[in-house]
Protein backbone atom coordinates (compact mmCIF):
# COMPACT_ATOMS: atom_id res chain seq x y z
CA UNK A 1 0.00 0.00 0.00
CA UNK A 2 0.82 3.37 -0.58
CA UNK A 3 2.20 5.24 2.48
CA UNK A 4 1.52 9.29 2.69
CA UNK A 5 3.00 11.53 5.23
CA UNK A 6 0.76 13.54 7.49
CA UNK A 7 2.74 16.99 7.71
CA UNK A 8 1.04 19.52 10.02
CA UNK A 9 0.53 21.90 13.42
CA UNK A 10 -2.52 19.72 14.38
CA UNK A 11 0.70 17.23 16.43
CA UNK A 12 0.76 20.50 18.21
CA UNK A 13 -2.95 20.76 19.59
CA UNK A 14 -4.20 19.85 22.61
CA UNK A 15 -6.20 16.82 20.72
CA UNK A 16 -3.17 15.67 18.47
CA UNK A 17 -3.39 12.27 18.94
CA UNK A 18 -7.10 12.26 18.19
CA UNK A 19 -6.85 14.24 15.06
CA UNK A 20 -4.19 12.11 13.71
CA UNK A 21 -5.99 9.40 14.25
CA UNK A 22 -9.05 10.53 12.11
CA UNK A 23 -6.59 11.40 9.31
CA UNK A 24 -5.04 7.96 9.33
CA UNK A 25 -8.43 6.49 9.56
CA UNK A 26 -9.30 8.85 6.10
CA UNK A 27 -6.19 7.61 4.51
CA UNK A 28 -7.04 3.94 5.20
CA UNK A 29 -10.61 4.34 3.46
CA UNK A 30 -9.05 5.46 0.23
CA UNK A 31 -6.37 2.77 0.58
CA UNK A 32 -3.68 4.26 1.45
CA UNK A 33 -1.32 4.36 5.21
CA UNK A 34 -0.82 7.55 6.75
CA UNK A 35 2.19 8.41 8.71
CA UNK A 36 1.45 10.53 11.74
CA UNK A 37 4.50 11.96 13.11
CA UNK A 38 3.21 11.25 16.86
CA UNK A 39 3.25 7.65 15.89
CA UNK A 40 7.14 8.10 16.30
CA UNK A 41 7.37 6.33 20.06
CA UNK A 42 9.38 9.12 21.41
CA UNK A 43 10.12 10.35 25.32
CA UNK A 44 9.48 13.64 25.25
CA UNK A 45 11.80 14.36 28.35
CA UNK A 46 14.98 12.81 26.87
CA UNK A 47 17.70 14.91 27.03
CA UNK A 48 18.19 15.04 22.99
CA UNK A 49 13.98 14.51 22.37
CA UNK A 50 14.07 17.10 19.64
CA UNK A 51 16.37 15.52 17.12
CA UNK A 52 14.83 11.95 17.76
CA UNK A 53 11.89 13.93 16.78
CA UNK A 54 13.53 15.43 13.76
CA UNK A 55 15.28 11.71 12.68
CA UNK A 56 11.87 10.05 13.43
CA UNK A 57 9.66 12.45 11.14
CA UNK A 58 12.46 12.67 8.49
CA UNK A 59 12.57 8.73 8.28
CA UNK A 60 8.71 8.48 8.06
CA UNK A 61 9.02 10.63 5.29
CA UNK A 62 11.72 9.07 3.52
CA UNK A 63 9.91 5.91 3.68
CA UNK A 64 6.39 7.60 2.67
CA UNK A 65 5.44 8.04 -1.11
CA UNK A 66 3.81 11.20 -0.65
CA UNK A 67 2.69 13.89 1.47
CA UNK A 68 -0.41 15.88 2.63
CA UNK A 69 0.93 19.22 4.29
CA UNK A 70 -1.53 21.24 6.35
CA UNK A 71 -0.63 25.14 5.33
CA UNK A 72 -3.37 26.22 7.43
CA UNK A 73 -1.75 29.83 8.87
CA UNK A 74 -0.31 29.10 12.30
CA UNK A 75 1.03 31.58 15.03
CA UNK A 76 1.24 34.31 12.18
CA UNK A 77 0.08 34.95 8.53
CA UNK A 78 1.61 31.82 6.95
CA UNK A 79 1.96 27.95 7.53
CA UNK A 80 3.90 26.44 10.28
CA UNK A 81 7.49 26.35 9.52
CA UNK A 82 8.37 22.51 10.41
CA UNK A 83 5.32 21.61 8.01
CA UNK A 84 6.86 24.14 5.11
CA UNK A 85 10.34 22.25 5.62
CA UNK A 86 8.91 18.88 5.85
CA UNK A 87 7.18 20.20 2.08
CA UNK A 88 10.08 20.95 0.62
CA UNK A 89 11.99 17.86 2.04
CA UNK A 90 9.86 16.20 0.12
CA UNK A 91 9.72 17.88 -2.87
CA UNK A 92 13.52 17.76 -2.80
CA UNK A 93 12.76 14.14 -2.76
CA UNK A 94 11.44 14.63 -5.99
CA UNK A 95 7.62 12.74 -3.87
CA UNK A 96 3.80 13.35 -4.98
CA UNK A 97 3.28 16.85 -2.51
CA UNK A 98 -0.16 18.07 -1.57
CA UNK A 99 -1.61 20.08 0.91
CA UNK A 100 -4.44 22.11 1.74
CA UNK A 101 -5.14 25.35 3.74
CA UNK A 102 -8.60 26.01 5.72
CA UNK A 103 -7.82 29.43 5.73
CA UNK A 104 -8.65 30.80 1.88
CA UNK A 105 -7.86 34.41 2.37
CA UNK A 106 -5.20 35.45 0.08
CA UNK A 107 -1.36 35.97 2.00
CA UNK A 108 -1.27 39.60 1.56
CA UNK A 109 -4.31 39.98 2.88
CA UNK A 110 -3.94 38.02 6.21
CA UNK A 111 -0.53 39.53 6.87
CA UNK A 112 -2.85 42.85 6.67
CA UNK A 113 -4.14 41.17 10.17
CA UNK A 114 -0.68 41.54 11.97
CA UNK A 115 0.91 44.71 10.85
CA UNK A 116 0.29 47.94 8.58
CA UNK A 117 0.54 47.22 4.48
CA UNK A 118 0.72 50.06 2.10
CA UNK A 119 1.59 50.23 -1.35
CA UNK A 120 5.26 51.91 -1.40
CA UNK A 121 7.02 52.59 -4.64
CA UNK A 122 4.91 50.04 -6.82
CA UNK A 123 5.14 47.53 -4.25
CA UNK A 124 3.33 46.33 -0.79
CA UNK A 125 4.90 46.74 2.17
CA UNK A 126 4.72 45.92 5.76
CA UNK A 127 5.07 48.84 8.46
CA UNK A 128 9.04 47.64 8.80
CA UNK A 129 9.26 48.34 4.95
CA UNK A 130 9.52 45.25 4.12
CA UNK A 131 7.67 43.76 1.17
CA UNK A 132 4.89 41.40 1.00
CA UNK A 133 4.57 39.63 -1.74
CA UNK A 134 1.61 40.12 -3.42
CA UNK A 135 1.17 37.56 -6.56
CA UNK A 136 -2.66 36.67 -5.42
CA UNK A 137 -1.90 33.46 -3.93
CA UNK A 138 -2.62 31.69 -0.90
CA UNK A 139 1.10 31.27 0.81
CA UNK A 140 4.40 32.51 -0.17
CA UNK A 141 5.34 31.35 -4.01
CA UNK A 142 7.99 29.31 -2.91
CA UNK A 143 5.60 26.57 -1.32
CA UNK A 144 2.62 26.88 -4.48
CA UNK A 145 4.49 26.12 -6.83
CA UNK A 146 6.00 23.71 -5.50
CA UNK A 147 3.07 22.05 -5.04
CA UNK A 148 1.91 22.61 -8.86
CA UNK A 149 5.23 21.48 -9.83
CA UNK A 150 5.60 18.30 -7.72
CA UNK A 151 1.88 17.00 -7.34
CA UNK A 152 -1.68 19.08 -6.99
CA UNK A 153 -2.94 22.81 -6.42
CA UNK A 154 -3.39 23.77 -2.86
CA UNK A 155 -6.67 22.77 -1.43
CA UNK A 156 -8.77 25.48 -0.34
CA UNK A 157 -12.01 25.71 0.44
CA UNK A 158 -14.45 28.99 -0.83
CA UNK A 159 -14.67 30.13 2.77
CA UNK A 160 -12.79 28.92 6.16
CA UNK A 161 -14.82 26.28 8.06
CA UNK A 162 -16.13 26.99 11.75
CA UNK A 163 -13.26 25.07 13.09
CA UNK A 164 -10.24 25.50 10.66
CA UNK A 165 -8.30 22.67 12.75
CA UNK A 166 -10.52 20.05 13.13
CA UNK A 167 -12.49 20.26 9.79
CA UNK A 168 -10.86 17.23 7.50
CA UNK A 169 -12.85 18.41 4.18
CA UNK A 170 -10.07 19.54 2.34
CA UNK A 171 -7.66 17.11 3.96
CA UNK A 172 -9.88 14.54 2.35
CA UNK A 173 -9.84 15.78 -0.88
CA UNK A 174 -6.25 15.42 -0.70
CA UNK A 175 -6.74 12.11 0.31
CA UNK A 176 -8.49 11.31 -2.17
CA UNK A 177 -6.20 13.20 -5.22
CA UNK A 178 -3.21 11.02 -3.54
CA UNK A 179 -5.39 7.91 -3.85
CA UNK A 180 -5.97 8.49 -7.55
CA UNK A 181 -2.49 9.61 -8.65
CA UNK A 182 -1.09 6.76 -6.68
CA UNK A 183 -3.35 3.78 -8.06
CA UNK A 184 -4.76 3.19 -4.79
CA UNK A 185 -7.19 1.04 -4.39
CA UNK A 186 -9.92 2.04 -1.10
CA UNK A 187 -10.00 -0.28 1.48
CA UNK A 188 -12.98 -3.01 1.70
CA UNK A 189 -15.93 -2.60 3.92
CA UNK A 190 -16.21 -3.65 7.02
CA UNK A 191 -19.13 -5.43 8.17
Amino acid sequence: MTRVYLAGPEVLLPDAVDIGRRKVELCTRHGLIGLYPLDNAIDPTAKDASLRIFRGNEAMMIEADAIIANLTPFRGPGADAGTVYELGFMAGGGKLCLAYCNDPTLYADRVRKFTTVDKQAGRLADAAGLTVEDFGLSDNLMMIHALELHGCALVTPRQAPADIWHDLTAFEVCVRMAAERLGSAPAPASS
